[in-house]
């Protein structure tokens, strides 16, 4: 079992022989893509639509009319324009993949920038979401909320129309004027639940040993790996997590609602509702079609039309792909060319994107959309910040479990030797190495709802002696020194090894502790209170010190224009890196299981953690989360 990053051609003409067949194939596929998404696109409705005309209306005239009458057909009719725009699917941070995968797959920064074009549009006169299934955690539903909030401070209104609706959905739908949802539709508001997998049972099972240690009490790291359940203090740091995200799930529907907590909380208790059930509940305002709620619109904006925009502001994709003009077009979208950066001379704020697992090397990224952060990849982005002239600050928008010590040590490093401002913004998650390379930054932004802290340090190996046994392997050793098998595959740590693996931990945490106190101006000891492997969401890290401000992205990037001595309103560009990858950097750098992704994705997800874990156990110190908690 071993990983590989590339793949070996014999030959010059071989190499070339499976890049131009590599080519055809995938512009195939890429044809294909882009037919079958174009059908099922948000533009779906084809066609502008408009309200009709009053009943009664037609275009036979009276005889004789008034001159009253005939002077109001002379006046021109009060039309308005509403931007429509369909929000699904995972909407990855960062700056994703080039080209025409990249178009395909909108990115969080994609449809927030949409959205700040929908407010400052003059033309619009509100936006209307269509929220279908979205698979985001706490932090991307925050970006939503506040990229709402700016369009209706803008002065225009926002209607969400949900069909069938979970948590995700309706926490995005509440920040807006108004809901709407068809006579047919569902809401689920079952509170939250945080779901974490045991693999113990079945490691057993298949003879495979996991032999981990781990620093801090709270860490829990190799949890599921060596039990069946949760330990005490994991439970404990994993229910305040719970209770914080569920007490403030309710204030959130309270505070957009204009209902009592505990009414909310009553409202969770009973969780499934229809959409009249939800009107009576006051969780939505109309039942609706879309149609009927459109003239709603129209008499709401006290207008003669009007105008809905589908897919407003989206990005088109090149459809026509025909004779050898469109075949050329096909693999420069293919390719993803890097577009030519304009030249304003404003100065700017790099954002440097760290989303995914943390490893040593190079960044890896799909075509799907995973992705791992390389230290080497990272760094050489924050370099380019560094050295860039123009860049007055730097801000570091993180969205990571941790993973490889040693990377997640080498990009803190490089954060805390720049000379420009650094401000660090948390995603979803930031916690172990992810909250490890953040920690250097001047300030530190969490949204409300971010998994962070995870101080702590784990390490340790799988054991296939019993599944080699099972399967009828035999293995025999010839070694030489007290700790020569201390990552063999086929025996457990001895008591040599063991020793030196915690001398190894205990170093890796001091210096984790040591740092993080340096970062927070905290004394170790005090910070020690916060460490131990102990979880928090953005709110609780900003009541115990390890982060310094609530806010989104743009708010850390205010924050850092005026940590380079900036005016609030003076206008920057923002430079993003690292820079997105093409298809064929996708193609031949790692692959991918599209199709079991579609069938399976359960399945599909344990396979790619599995292949994660194959990686980082090969470290020797990991600063990690791999419980992999997924709040319902």
């Amino acid at each position: 079992m071993g990983y590989s990053r590339s793949m070996g051609f014999s030959g010059c003409h071989s190499v070339l022989r499976v890049h131009l067949v590599g080519l055809v194939i995938v512009a195939v596929v890429a044809a294909a893509v882009v037919n079958c998404t174009l059908l099922a696109a948000e533009s779906g409705v084809a066609e502008r639509r408009q309200t009709k005309p009053a009943e009664g209306d037609s275009a036979a005239k009276p005889p004789q009319q008034s001159a009253a009458s005939k002077q109001a057909d002379k006046q021109p009719q009060k039309k308005a324009a509403i931007g429509r725009i369909v929000l699904s699917g995972q909407y990855p941070e960062g700056s994703g993949i080039e080209g025409l995968f990249g178009e395909l797959q909108p990115s969080l920064p994609s449809v927030l920038e949409r959205l700040q074009q929908a407010a400052e549009d003059k033309a619009l006169s509100g936006v209307w979401l269509r929220l279908e299934e979205l698979d985001i955690g706490p932090g991307k539903i925050n970006e939503l909320r506040a990229a709402i909030g700016r369009v209706r401070r803008a002065g225009k209104s926002v209607y969400a129309e949900l069909a069938t609706a979970e948590t995700p959905q309706y926490l995005v739908a509440s920040a807006c004027d108004e809901i709407i949802m068809p006579p047919s539709g569902v809401l689920l508001l079952p509170g939250v639940r945080a779901e974490i997998t045991f693999y113990k049972g079945l490691l057993d099972k298949l003879g495979i040993q996991v032999d981990l240690y781990q620093m801090g009490k709270y860490k829990g790291a190799a949890e599921p790996f060596t039990r069946n359940n949760l330990s005490q203090p994991l439970r404990e740091s994993l229910e305040a997590i719970v209770d914080d995200i569920y007490n403030d799930l309710a204030k959130t529907i309270a505070a957009d609602r204009k209902l009592p907590d505990y009414q909310v909380k009553t409202l969770m208790d009973q969780g499934l509702f229809t959409a009249a059930a939800a009107q009576r509940a006051r969780l939505i305002d109309h039942v609706a079609y879309s149609d009927q709620f459109h003239e709603t619109v129209r008499r709401r904006l006290k207008v003669d039309q009007v105008e809905i925009i589908p897919g407003y502001k989206k990005k088109q994709v090149e459809t026509d792909f025909s004779g050898l003009t469109g075949l050329i077009k096909l693999m420069e979208l293919i390719v993803g060319g890097k577009p030519a950066e304009k030249i304003t001379g404003r100065k700017k704020v790099a954002v440097v994107y760290a989303v995914g697992p943390i490893v040593e090397g190079e960044s890896l990224t799909d075509i799907f959309g995973q992705s791992a952060v390389g230290s080497s990849t990272l760094m050489a982005a924050l370099r380019k910040a560094a050295d860039d002239p123009k860049v007055v600050a730097i801000v570091l928008r993180v969205d990571s479990p941790g993973g490889s010590a040693v990377a997640s040590d080498l990009i803190w490093r490089e954060t805390v030797r720049i000379n420009k401002p650094v401000i660090a913004s948390m995603g979803d998650v930031a916690a172990s190495g992810g909250y490890y390379i953040a920690m250097g930054a001047r300030k530190i932004f969490a949204e409300p709802g971010t998994v962070t802290g995870s101080i702590g340090v784990v390490g340790g190996k799988l054991v296939l002696k019993g599944l080699y046994q099972k399967i009828g392997v035999d293995t025999e050793v010839i070694s030489r020194g007290a700790i020569s098998g201390m990552f063999s595959a086929t025996e457990p740590f001895s008591e040599a090894e063991r020793k030196a693996l915690n001398g190894l931990l205990q170093e890796t945490y001091r210096q984790f502790v040591s740092k993080a106190a340096q970062g927070r101006k905290m004394s170790t000891q005090e910070l020690e209170k916060h460490a131990q492997g102990r979880v928090f969401t953005g709110r609780m890290a900003k009541a115990v010190g390890l982060v310094d401000e609530l806010g989104t992205l743009q708010d850390a990037i205010a924050e850092a224009k005026q940590a380079a001595g900036l005016k609030p309103d003076e206008p920057v560009d923002i430079m993003v890196l690292p820079r997105p990858v093409s298809i064929f950097e996708q193609l031949f750098g790692g692959g991918s299981s599209g199709e079991l992704e579609a069938a399976a994705p359960e399945l599909a997800r344990l396979l790619r953690q599995a292949k994660l874990y194959r990686r980082l156990l090969c470290e020797p110190a990991m600063l990690w989360m791999p419980y992999s908690v997924k709040f319902k």
